[in-house]
């Protein structure tokens, strides 16, 4: 049973958050508030607990995050925030923990955001970063992990290196992805439904916004449709109540039919982005994280088989799920 603490968030965010993405126009109020309030600094609390760095690339800051002694492995984290929003207190904690529980080196870009930049900006600037960390870094030792718009820009970030002949990294970590963003899947507009933050036209905007006239089965913007075989060992982590699940898990079907060896976390109850937030469901998907990172295993619930998925089968519960600009 999903725990009391996210029935909380979930209901809070359902009466908040999910108004942005109920339409395009309140998706660009949101937009136009947030530049008034965003910050991207790690907040000074995580500046004293860890060695953090400020570099930058294209005229946009990269953080480092100092590793363990003699820990070569490095992550290049990659924020959610629907193309939109930028990084989050909430994303700096997970990192901030991933970094204290891996001690793996963690690499973190503030990379353009739209509107005000697209998609080329935005995977000019990770590219770059990427390039940067492999003339640091052997491949082998370097994670891409994402959550939510950033797991999607994990995949793109694959696939475009291997197009161009750079090797890739050794393990996805994606956490609620947004793989396809095509509609082409009838499940998502159920889906939506019991979902109470993520919404269909806020998204749709959030895509035009930021996808430079790509079509959205162009798999630059909807990876589900790339070479998926070029991706590397992969932990997917969805919940039943996220509204991109039912092509997560279509995503994790096709990957492993193209022979990459993929893990699923599917938490019951679960809504976008949960790992992110302080609760007892979001730290066991943390520690299947820093288990599959540290062996190769997770400890939560693992699908090696065919896996099917219904909206219907968490509809027992009386509050719908969600989470917040990630």
């Amino acid at each position: 049973m999903p725990s009391l603490k996210s029935h909380l968030v979930s209901f809070v965010l359902r009466h908040s958050r999910k108004k942005a993405f109920s339409s395009p126009e309140n998706l660009q109020r949101w937009i136009a508030y947030a530049r008034k309030t965003e910050d991207y600094h790690p907040p000074a609390l995580l500046k004293a607990r860890l060695d953090i760095t400020e570099t930058e690339i294209g005229g946009f800051p990269v953080y480092e995050i100092a590793p363990k002694a003699g820990e070569r492995r490095r992550i290049l984290y990659m924020h959610g925030g629907a193309y939109v929003f930028q990084i989050t207190s909430y994303h700096w904690r997970m990192i901030a923990e991933m970094a204290e529980r891996l001690g793996f080196g963690i690499t973190v870009p503030i990379y353009p955001i739209a509107p005000e930049h697209d998609f080329h900006d935005m995977f000019g600037m990770v590219g770059d970063v990427y390039r940067r960390m492999l003339e640091e870094t052997d491949a082998e030792d370097i994670v891409f992990m994402g959550d939510s718009a950033g797991g999607n820009m994990a995949v793109v970030l694959t696939m475009m290196a291997a197009e161009e002949g750079l090797p890739s990294p050794s393990h996805h970590v994606l956490i609620s992805p947004g793989l396809d963003v095509s509609l082409a899947n009838p499940e998502v507009f159920e889906a939506e439904r019991q979902d109470p933050w993520l919404g269909i036209p806020g998204g749709l905007e959030a895509v035009r916004l930021y996808s430079a006239g790509f079509d959205r089965k162009d798999w630059h913007i909807s990876p589900l449709y790339g070479d998926l075989s070029v991706l590397p060992k992969t932990l997917l982590l969805t919940g039943s109540r996220d509204m991109l699940t039912p092509d997560n898990l279509i995503f994790a079907e096709r990957a492993r039919a193209a022979g990459v060896e993929v893990d699923v976390v599917y938490e019951e109850g679960m809504f976008h982005v949960w790992p992110l937030i302080e609760m007892p469901e979001a730290r066991r998907a943390r520690d299947s994280i820093v288990a599959f990172l540290s062996s190769g295993k997770t400890t939560g619930q693992r699908k090696s088989e065919p896996i099917t998925w219904s909206v219907e089968a968490s509809s027992g519960n009386p509050f719908k799920t969600g989470l917040a600009n990630t």
